[in-house]
């Protein structure tokens, strides 16, 4: 590394005295090997955003050590047959190597996909039989978003814990059942299998193996840089909920337009099914299989769904809203409100709110 690249570095995220500076870097971190998977129709951000990151952390990691050394990564583009690839998004990705030319690494990341997901074609099927290969040599396995529907298909995740991009979990669970999907996760570590929520989710995989391969100091500098929370552990406060009525029990599909008209009035599931002519037990067993959720589950989430909307979109107090989508106990409401999104309603306003920001602005 130059003197002034060295410098340049010093400059940009330098805030403190030289000793607290280097505070916390310990010397002995690995170098590590990582290979980005690239494949045709792939999104490319993820692919050029972890390069981006494990670049700016290597900088990092040369500049505390200043002993001359190489960096903490290296990372390499490879597709299946080392030719171009060319993404959702139309950009073309050129691989350093093919799969088959990969002789050493540590993390094979596999990329994400727009849908429709072709997870049968002979080169998804190539991809499969190379990262299980190299899965059974001890190599860890890593995927963005969307790219745990490619890890699954290799079979690797089947009784393991996953996440994925949230539009997509229902889907997700109907193709690979054996799965152990936690959605509201943002990141998760099982067996050497790595997954991501949605889209930018991959910034805290990079994050987490920045401290795992150099130190919890050198990833909170590089969080700072590249401007990312390092409190990000689920992906809930984002989740849109589809309420789900693909199915075909007529008597079930005409209760849950009535939950969602008259949501916010008190009523119990008993009267609605004898309102419906089901006995409460059948009904609670029907409404399951047709929606998924218990009919009591699903009216939570459906006063959960219309309380963020108003915390999004009004001025009105948490107790009005409290009101307002059927609940008299604001303290009950709040820990149910944590429990489906993870922050308080506060906390759900501050972060999402448009009208805060309307009233902010003006």
């Amino acid at each position: 590394m130059t003197a002034s690249t060295k410098r340049g570095i010093y400059d940009l995220f330098h805030a403190e005295s030289d000793k607290k500076f280097k505070n916390g870097f310990k010397k002995e971190g690995i170098m590590a090997r990582i290979t980005l998977l690239a494949e045709n129709t792939c999104v490319a951000s993820a692919i050029a955003g972890f390069m981006d990151a494990m670049s700016i952390a290597s900088l990092w990691w040369q500049f505390m050590k200043n002993d001359g050394g190489g960096p903490l990564f290296e990372t390499e583009i490879v597709t299946i047959d080392g030719q171009p690839v060319t993404t959702t998004g139309g950009i073309i990705l050129s691989p350093s190597k093919s799969i088959y030319e990969v002789k050493k690494t540590d993390l094979i990341l596999l990329p994400a996909f727009l849908p429709p997901f072709d997870l049968k074609s002979d080169r998804i099927q190539t991809i499969c039989e190379w990262v299980r290969e190299n899965h059974s040599r001890g190599k860890d396995i890593a995927c963005t978003c969307t790219g745990t529907f490619l890890l699954a298909e290799t079979g690797l995740l089947d009784g393991k814990t996953a996440t994925t991009n949230w539009q997509f979990a229902d889907m997700f669970k109907r193709q690979f059942p054996k799965v152990n999907l936690s959605i509201d996760k943002i990141l998760t570590e099982d067996s050497g299998l790595y997954c991501t929520g949605a889209a930018t989710a991959f910034m805290t995989l990079c994050l987490h193996l920045i401290e795992k391969y150099g130190s919890k100091a050198l990833a909170s500098r590089c969080a700072r840089a590249l401007l990312v929370d390092t409190d990000r552990y689920s992906q809930s406060p984002y989740i849109i909920y589809d309420f789900w009525k693909n199915h075909s029990d007529e008597q079930i599909l005409k209760v849950q337009q009535w939950m969602e008209k008259n949501y916010e009035t008190r009523f119990s599931i008993d009267a609605v099914a004898e309102s419906a002519g089901i006995s409460p037990r059948h009904f609670k067993r029907r409404f399951k299989n047709a929606t998924g959720e218990s009919p009591l589950a699903y009216l939570q989430r459906l006063r959960i769904e219309n309380a963020k909307r108003f915390l999004e979109r009004t001025l009105e107090s948490v107790n009005e809203i409290t009101w307002k989508v059927g609940y008299e106990d604001i303290n009950s409401f709040r820990r149910l409100f944590i429990k489906h999104t993870g922050l308080s309603p506060k906390n759900y306003r501050n972060k999402f709110s448009n009208a805060v920001r309307d009233e902010v602005v003006q």
